[in-house]
């Protein structure tokens, strides 16, 4: 409710009810004008239907701006985006993507416990380190190292940025993609360059292992990759879908794509704005 209200209050909301409700009652005008001509005594004697036209444009104004779930729906490429409030591991029948750095370490200091890879070690793999990481050696020796970072505490082999780790358990396949470098001191660091390169790697493996089955990614810019002031939350969901409409019309990728945003960012989220954004990536 909170973040239906604040939608409510955004100046994109009062255009779109105004400028509905205007054209409601532009069309009912015309109505009336027509039936004037013909009989002209129609509305003499009945000024209250004037109210009545009001009222009904600006429910129809209203009904038209209310905010709703951020979907949009794409038949060039036949594909879906939507954004949804909640935990990226409670999302059913869906591959997951989580973001990693180029070393990728998995144990702290150098992984943050409450970051989405911290939480993908504690809930999909009961915090159990080495078979984690066997399960990622295992897939990255098929891959080239880019090299070592001298001095750097834990794992120190760097890999190309958007190298995309594969895990799969049963039907669920998690995307584990390099889209952050690691330093000497295990900092973790990011370039929104950085970034589309990397989502563009992960699409490549998406279209490739996921079946066409629904894929959910969370948001990006946040927490140790340092783009927040760059790339803020409106801009992180902006970036993904973009990135991932650009690469759907190269060759389908997969059904749908969900963006995950963990409550307090959804709720902060410019709802309306986000939706135009997705409605305009449509084929003009």
């Amino acid at each position: 409710m909170e973040s239906v209200l604040r939608d409510i209050g955004t100046r994109r909301f009062w255009i779109l009810f105004s400028t509905q409700s205007f054209a409601f009652f532009g069309a009912l005008a015309v109505v009336g004008g027509a039936i004037g001509l013909f009989l002209p005594t129609a509305f003499t004697d009945k000024p209250w239907l004037g109210w009545i036209a009001l009222g009904i444009s600006a429910l129809f104004g209203l009904v038209r701006a209310w905010p709703r779930h951020v979907v949009a729906t794409y038949q060039s490429p036949s594909t879906t985006i939507r954004l949804v409030r909640g935990d990226l591991f409670a999302q059913q029948g869906a591959h997951l993507v989580i973001g990693v750095s180029d070393t990728f370490d998995t144990a702290s200091p150098h992984i943050a416990p409450t970051s989405v890879q911290g939480q993908f070690l504690q809930r999909i793999y009961n915090n159990d380190i080495r078979k984690l990481d066997d399960d990622i050696e295992q897939e990255l020796a098929r891959v080239d190292a880019l090299g070592t970072i001298e001095g750097k505490a834990g794992k120190n082999q760097r890999y190309h940025p958007g190298t995309t780790v594969v895990l799969k358990s049963n039907a669920v396949r998690y995307f584990l993609v390099a889209y952050t470098a690691m330093d000497a001191h295990s900092t973790a660091s990011s370039t929104t360059d950085g970034v589309w390169n990397s989502l563009s790697e992960l699409w490549r493996s998406v279209r490739r292992e996921s079946n066409g089955t629904r894929v959910c990614i969370p948001m990006i810019g946040g927490g140790q990759s340092k783009l927040s002031p760059v790339l803020p939350a409106v801009d992180s969901v902006r970036f993904i879908a973009l990135s991932f409409m650009l690469a759907s019309r190269a060759a389908r990728v997969c059904e749908e794509l969900v963006i995950v945003a963990p409550p307090k960012q959804y709720d902060a989220l410019d709802h309306l704005e986000i939706q135009a954004f997705l409605n305009s990536l449509r084929p003009s």
